[in-house]
């Protein structure tokens, strides 16, 4: 990989984040190619090149688009941006595409790094954070929100050799600067990683209802729960010995317990205010349930928390209470609403 010069990727996942990212890196010139599932999508951004719309950027870009079954060739970098609970397919299926010296970077919500490894090895998986919003409007069109932290870093390897990225992490941070220029390289990825597994814990938690993340972490009777459950994921973060980074006005510490008082009511805000920012109001969890109709990442972004707690003997009861709740609501067995937050609520009692 050449640090500084253009950069060959396939982006396996070609919606609102992989797609956004790709787009931004072919108009930059660099060489993309896209990969996904839905072949209509593919067939839009062949026919007519990729959308992007927004407040931030405007533009189309052509490049090429594949389903899994009709793409050929190897690749050097691999951008995985599937939903969480499709890696370990999407992995399976990208390995014959991956050269033995190459890498995937997990552009996901999630720890999906872990899954990367189990597949593709230790030495070929590389770990990025990405908190920017996008949503996938329809075939060939992506709306690009809000900016957010993007971070790339080496998921794995000895913590002590780590103290700053090493050259790989730092060649993807430099090409990624084509889609936003503060993207940076941190030689504790899993720290971005875990940290943003409590602010996502609180983001089911606002897709319980119908209110925009904005609204629902703004609403002053839920703030005790929303800071019980970023608590909660958390103390499973310190406890499998991980520092957790502050991002996009989510500051970890600020809800530990030892934290001084009004400090986690205080980093709401700064939420509410960075969301409000944002043309993406609704988190993609909310879009999956109310406009997609569709499973949500709720077990490979939360349950491997609660799973994780179990081994390291941190109890998470509102966290799998919070995995329940998405999965009733899955089932059409409960609505979205406030009726439903307040049954999490209720787990507090």
């Amino acid at each position: 990989m050449d640090p500084g010069g253009p950069v060959r990727s396939l982006v396996w996942g070609a919606g609102a984040i992989g797609g956004t990212l790709g787009a931004f890196l072919a108009r930059a010139g660099h060489d993309v190619t896209l990969v996904d599932s839905v072949a209509e999508h593919v067939a839009a951004v062949n026919r007519s090149g990729l959308t992007i719309s927004g407040p931030i950027a405007a533009f189309t870009t052509p490049l090429p688009a594949f389903t899994p079954d009709t793409l050929h060739g190897a690749w050097d970098t691999i951008i995985l941006a599937t939903k969480a609970h499709h890696t370990e397919t999407a992995v399976r299926a990208l390995l014959p595409h991956l050269t033995p010296a190459g890498c995937v970077v997990s552009a996901q919500n999630g720890l999906n790094e872990l899954a990367i490894a189990a597949v593709v090895g230790e030495a070929r998986t590389v770990g990025a954070f990405v908190n920017f919003g996008a949503d996938y409007l329809e075939p060939g069109s992506i709306l690009y929100g809000g900016r957010g932290t993007v971070m790339v870093g080496e998921a794995f390897g000895d913590p002590s050799q780590r103290v700053t990225p090493p050259p790989r992490a730092v060649a993807i941070r430099d090409a990624w600067r084509d889609f936003d220029d503060r993207a940076a390289a941190t030689p504790n990825i899993w720290g971005y990683l875990w940290a943003k597994e409590a602010y996502g814990a609180m983001l089911f938690a606002t897709a319980l209802t119908n209110e925009s993340i904005a609204d629902g972490l703004a609403r002053p009777e839920y703030r005790p729960l929303y800071i019980a459950l970023a608590r909660e994921v958390l103390a499973v973060t310190l406890a499998r010995g991980v520092h957790p980074e502050a991002f996009d006005g989510f500051d970890p510490a600020a809800y530990l317990p030892a934290a001084p008082a009004g400090a986690a009511e205080q980093s709401l805000d700064h939420l509410v205010a960075h969301n409000r920012k944002s043309a993406k109001t609704h988190s993609g969890i909310w879009r999956d349930l109310a406009v997609r109709k569709r499973p949500t990442e709720v077990d490979a972004q939360l349950g491997i928390v609660a799973a994780l707690g179990a081994e390291a003997g941190v109890p998470t009861p509102l966290t799998s209470a919070v995995v329940q709740l998405i999965h009733e609501i899955e089932r059409g067995e409960r609505p979205q609403s406030m009726e439903t937050l307040d049954a999490l609520a209720g787990v507090m009692t």
